[in-house]
């Protein structure tokens, strides 16, 4: 990977932790799926009267916006509005990377090796031990980690359906399915906002929208969504995937990190643990022990 290709990926990985915190400053002040639709709203318009419209069944489209999208996302801003930290849930959705295995062996046949089944192991281990850590009396704190799993559960469903979408014979490129998919939420988002919410206070949130909220909502739908995928997607396509998909572990780096200074989250003794946990799962997930042979082949 060149210098400019490794930083552009950087960058990404970068925007991708930071949106956690940006999710939390916009809910301060709406709903959060209102917030959610809002977001995808600005992803679709104006972009879809410039992107063409992916050749694909409308049942394949349809699965992965209500899923990656609405599911995913309904479940996470949630979970952050119902006292879910930010940093905490940057780590906790990549649950999705197992999730997506296990799926992935249903609905695909496809075998399970031995680092993946560690690496599984070792992450359940750390959620478990975040659970503990998170049975101090504060039901919504409770309410919010199992959110964030839901959503990481959510996302990983709708990876079977961009691996069904991938396998088409008329492909996709990255941005038509970003784009067109965003279309596929919002009318539920809305919805769901209304009978959740009520009107007044969507109302009410519309009509005293502040500068925070509105930088969020462009934070999240033209740098996160747009910027950040596009760029992701020519990487992936221009670079073997090894290459580029381990980079996304360091998101949730970025998003601890970036919660931690700019929010003040710190994470107690037994979170650290488990967040350890999951972080060494993942790794072992995509690297295998990889490490363990280099230090024996140098000594």
């Amino acid at each position: 990977m060149s210098r400019k290709d490794g930083l552009l990926a950087l960058l990404v990985v970068v925007v991708w932790g930071l949106n956690f915190v940006v999710i939390k400053v916009g809910l301060h002040n709406m709903p959060p799926l209102m917030l959610a639709g809002l977001r995808f709203l600005l992803v679709a318009f104006p972009a879809i009267f410039f992107v063409a419209r992916p050749k694909i069944p409308l049942s394949l489209l349809l699965g992965y916006g209500l899923t990656i999208s609405f599911g995913q996302f309904a479940f996470l801003f949630s979970a952050i509005k119902f006292g879910m930290p930010a940093g905490l849930a940057s780590l906790v959705l990549q649950a999705q990377a197992f999730f997506t295995i296990v799926l992935g062996a249903f609905a695909f046949g496809e075998r399970l090796q031995g680092k993946q089944l560690v690496g599984i192991a070792l992450a359940v281990f750390g959620v478990l031990v975040l659970i503990e850590a998170s049975l101090n009396g504060q039901h919504v704190a409770m309410l919010g980690f199992m959110l964030t799993l839901a959503a990481a559960l959510s996302w990983a469903c709708g990876n079977i359906f961009n691996k069904k979408i991938m396998q088409h014979e008329s492909r996709p490129a990255v941005m038509s399915l970003v784009v067109w998919s965003a279309l596929i939420p919002i009318a539920p988002f809305f919805l769901a906002s209304l009978i959740l919410d009520g009107s007044d206070q969507i109302v009410d949130s519309l009509v005293h929208i502040d500068m925070t909220t509105i930088l969020s909502l462009v934070y999240l739908a033209f740098v996160a969504t747009i910027v950040g995928y596009g760029i992701w997607g020519t990487l992936l396509g221009r670079y073997e995937t090894w290459r580029v998909a381990p980079l996304s572990l360091l998101v949730p780096v970025v998003g601890l990190a970036s919660a931690a200074v700019l929010l003040d989250e710190t994470l107690s003794g037994l979170q650290l643990i488990g967040a350890l946990l999951i972080m060494a799962g993942l790794y072992i997930n995509v690297f295998g022990f990889r490490l363990r042979k280099v230090v024996q082949m140098r000594g």
